[in-house]
């Protein structure tokens, strides 16, 4: 008898090719490409490679969720212009009555998977999301981001970088949340902590696929280790371009629940799924450069910054508790700014507190930047950067605080969502940063979020925060409440 897999002829690359494939298409996203010539070599990459069958086209929803549609290579070079999809049925987009959305294929995020972590004869790219007229879309913050970066090049030269350290748990069996009792809780893969596991360790043998498949989507990878908390895992890669560490941010999550899957566990990126261990954090670092200058950096400079790092930094604790919301969006993110296990939850910068909400790490001329550590690695990683770099330099401040809130004053974020949703509720800076539909499509699934759970966090993490929350939920679930 035949083998199925004999009749057919997908498209496939070892790990080195396809290394070297994805880095140079990520060099041709970061010098920013003219977009037309990108899509016109990948349409003729796509026309005259027989073994490709299927491109995937991602997006994400207002609250960060990633969302996949599979077009047939054939028909997406037919249609490509004329791509649509029904948003009513994405939680947070577009009513009944206005359902219908198009998504217009981003031809620089175009990368080459591996097949044994995705399916074979399929390669991947991120959609940006337009209106019926062809405008973009309002909700789709990958779309904002992208903009805002534009004219911060176009008009005033300027370079953001972002590089985050990305925290999440491997728990034992798959679709671990859904299954999720308080009663019982997650059964973790090992009991070791900090940089403590041996090399045919489950949780090692993950890391280290997880690691290989990163570096062949041309991550450039840095270190990669078990986290203080057992089964708990962080794989770090270079910085780069805020809207591509975005796209990571996401394929990154989408890779390790993958692998993880076929080795019947589960990838959780939930903030504190655990009670009395640590948390998971999405440390994310920033800094901005011009002509290859960073100008964060100021050897002269308190803490080697520049004036210019103190502005940004002095406008997000003067905004921290506004934008707490945009950076720890789910109910369960409130237990991870618990003072007892190293939480960022005081409004407050320091260079040797871990518990500052903004850390300022040892740094030269190259590497000098700053740490947001009160983002979770649930946030929607578009609307967080978009928040973040905006705020940063443009959002309010007050130099007569200044010194104050850096140290000296000792004030803390939201302890639950509710307090959280209440800040960003009535912020009419918010407003300005996000526009009023946005604000109000967020605070409405936020508190649909907050009404599924008990009102009290306590010391147990509750069946319901698991299952309702926004990378989790299905239709079903949420039909059943």
């Amino acid at each position: 008898m035949t083998n199925p897999n004999e009749l057919r002829n997908h498209l496939s690359f070892t790990y080195e090719e396809l290394e070297e494939l994805n880095l140079e298409a990520k060099e041709k996203q970061a010098r920013q490409a003219d977009d037309g010539e990108l899509q016109e070599h990948y349409i003729r990459y796509l026309t005259d490679e027989k073994r490709l069958k299927a491109v995937t086209i991602c997006f994400s929803d207002i609250e960060g969720k990633l969302h996949m549609l599979d077009y047939d290579k054939k028909f997406l070079l037919k249609s490509h212009d004329n791509l649509t999809f029904d948003g009513s049925s994405v939680r947070g987009f577009t009513q009944v009555n206005a359902s219908d959305l198009r998504l217009v294929p981003d031809w620089g995020s175009f990368r080459w998977v591996p097949t044994d972590v995705f399916s074979p004869g399929k390669v991947v790219l991120f959609g940006l999301i337009q209106d019926r007229d062809g405008t973009p879309y309002e909700s789709d913050f990958r779309g904002r981001l992208k903009s805002y970066l534009s004219t911060l090049r176009s008009q005033q030269g300027l370079q953001t970088n972002v590089s985050v350290e990305s925290e999440g748990f491997l728990f034992k069996g798959q679709n671990a949340e859904r299954r999720f009792s308080s009663r019982e809780g997650f059964d973790l893969v090992s009991k070791g902590g900090y940089y403590s596991s041996l090399s045919t360790d489950e949780l090692r043998i993950f890391i280290d696929r997880f690691a290989e498949a990163q570096r062949a989507l041309g991550f450039e990878n840095e270190k990669d280790h078990p986290e203080v908390a057992p089964s708990q895992f962080e794989l770090n890669y270079s910085y780069c371009d805020a809207l591509l560490a975005a796209d990571q941010v996401q394929l990154y999550k989408l890779m390790a629940r993958q692998i993880a899957a076929r080795m019947d566990c589960t990838a959780s990126f939930i903030p504190k799924p655990v009670a009395g261990i640590n948390g998971s954090g999405m440390h994310t670092n920033m800094s901005i450069s011009k002509d290859s200058t960073n100008l964060f950096y100021d050897g002269n400079g308190e803490e080697g910054l520049s004036e210019m790092a103190w502005d940004f930094v002095d406008r997000l604790l003067h905004s921290a508790n506004d934008i707490c919301l945009t950076l720890n969006s789910s109910v369960n993110s409130y237990r991870r700014l618990d003072p007892n296990f190293e939480a960022p939850n005081q409004i407050k910068s320091s260079a040797v507190d871990r518990t500052s909400m903004v850390r300022i790490p040892l740094g030269n001329e190259k590497s000098a930047r700053v740490e947001v550590r009160t983002v979770s690695p649930d946030a929607n990683p578009y609307l967080a950067f978009y928040t973040l770099f905006k705020t940063g330099l443009e959002g309010p401040i007050n130099k007569d605080e200044a010194q104050e809130n850096r140290r000296s004053r000792t004030r803390f974020l939201p302890a639950n969502i509710y307090d959280a949703i209440r800040h960003f509720k009535s912020s009419t800076y918010i407003s300005e940063l996000l526009g009023q539909e946005n604000k109000d499509k967020f605070v409405e699934q936020k508190i649909a979020s907050a009404h599924r759970c008990p009102r009290e966090l306590g010391t147990m993490v509750k069946t319901e925060e698991i299952l309702f929350h926004h990378e989790v939920t299905n239709q079903y679930i949420w039909s059943q409440f």
